[in-house]
């Protein structure tokens, strides 16, 4: 960890190292962002319900989430949390900052989640039209951002040729989309299964952007050297769930419904969605395995916003020994 550091996010991280140390127990919990909204954390539904993490020998008590990567990472480490799942570029502007983190699963390996919709009327059919309107985009820095412009590129415009604007949150976006304050916007999952009736698809983010690892598991070496046993039980416990939503969908998205707050009808279409999703051939949820150049794009995105300042070694900040020796090489 870099010494002499300034910043208050690494005060912080630092306090919460003591935290952690100072304060063992049985019963762990994890730390997901947007678990109970976003499509991302739909497999610790499972796993929580099906028992997984308990026929894994381990005790998971409850699962910290919040709206925002950074936050979710801030809550994992002021909590003690041996193991979190965040956004990849999260993970290493943190590193860059001095924490020291390491990213230890591959968990979400595409952003098929998304699509990016019109109201029906509208008079954009499809991603040509594009040229001069207004494309919704969550928070600066974020995902929804990077992928926004991406798909201006996709469109063959050049940045100041689409304007992008701030909506919030992806309900926000939603709402903004039907009072005209934006043209177009991202419609993630389960969003898009819940209000696709009323929209229009112009583009979805599985046919026209190559691979990206969207989400990643994280821990701190404190907690890779005290909670080693753990955390290798929360990958396998999360495979499981995994390989379940692929074989039972349906049951699947019963469960996600009751986590999520939707319909079932609603979960359930969400899930048969993304379990059926290949973006060139990956799947959307993966066991845990890295893909190393899914990674590396995603990276690239976030340095393209300014969200990372230097390039990164990942082979010193990923750390596999905690994987299932059969996916323990990376792709």
């Amino acid at each position: 960890m870099k010494r002499h550091q300034s910043s208050k996010w690494l005060c912080g991280l630092t306090l919460a190292f003591g935290l952690a140390a100072a304060s063992p127990s049985q019963a762990e919990q994890i730390a997901v962002g947007n678990f109970g909204v976003s499509a991302n954390g739909m497999p610790f539904a499972v796993a929580l319900d099906k028992g997984f993490f308990k026929a894994e020998g381990i005790d998971v008590s409850g699962i910290i989430t919040s709206a925002g990567g950074g936050t979710s990472l801030r809550n994992m480490i002021a909590g003690g949390v041996p193991y979190g799942e965040v956004n990849p570029g999260v993970v290493v502007a943190a590193i860059q900052q001095g924490a020291d983190l390491r990213i230890i699963s591959d968990n979400v390996l595409t952003v098929a989640e998304f699509v990016w919709a019109v109201k029906p009327d509208s008079p954009i059919k499809t991603l040509a039209d594009i040229k001069g309107k207004k494309i919704g985009f969550t928070n600066p820095r974020s995902t929804s951002q990077a992928l926004a412009q991406m798909v201006a590129q996709k469109a063959g415009l050049q940045p100041n040729e689409v304007e992008l604007v701030r909506t919030g949150g992806f309900g926000e976006g939603y709402a903004a989309l039907g009072t005209g304050m934006v043209d177009v916007a991202p419609i993630p999952e389960p969003l898009w299964a819940q209000y696709k009736d009323k929209l229009r698809a112009i583009a979805f983010a599985s046919d026209i952007l190559p691979p990206l690892s969207n989400v990643v598991g994280v821990t701190t070496a404190n907690m890779a050297a005290e909670k080693g046993d753990f955390i290798r039980a929360v990958i396998r416990a999360r495979r499981k769930a995994v390989a379940f939503m692929n074989e039972k969908p349906d049951e699947a998205g019963d469960i996600v419904a009751k986590h999520y707050n939707l319909t079932p009808e609603v979960a359930r279409a969400a899930v048969r969605n993304l379990v059926s999703s290949r973006t060139q051939g990956v799947e959307y949820w993966g066991s845990g395995q890295i893909n190393t150049e899914g990674l590396k794009r995603m990276l690239e995105v976030q340095k393209s916003l300014g969200a990372l300042k230097e390039d990164i070694n990942l082979d010193k900040i990923v750390d596999t020994q905690f994987l299932p020796e059969d996916i323990r090489k990376p792709k």
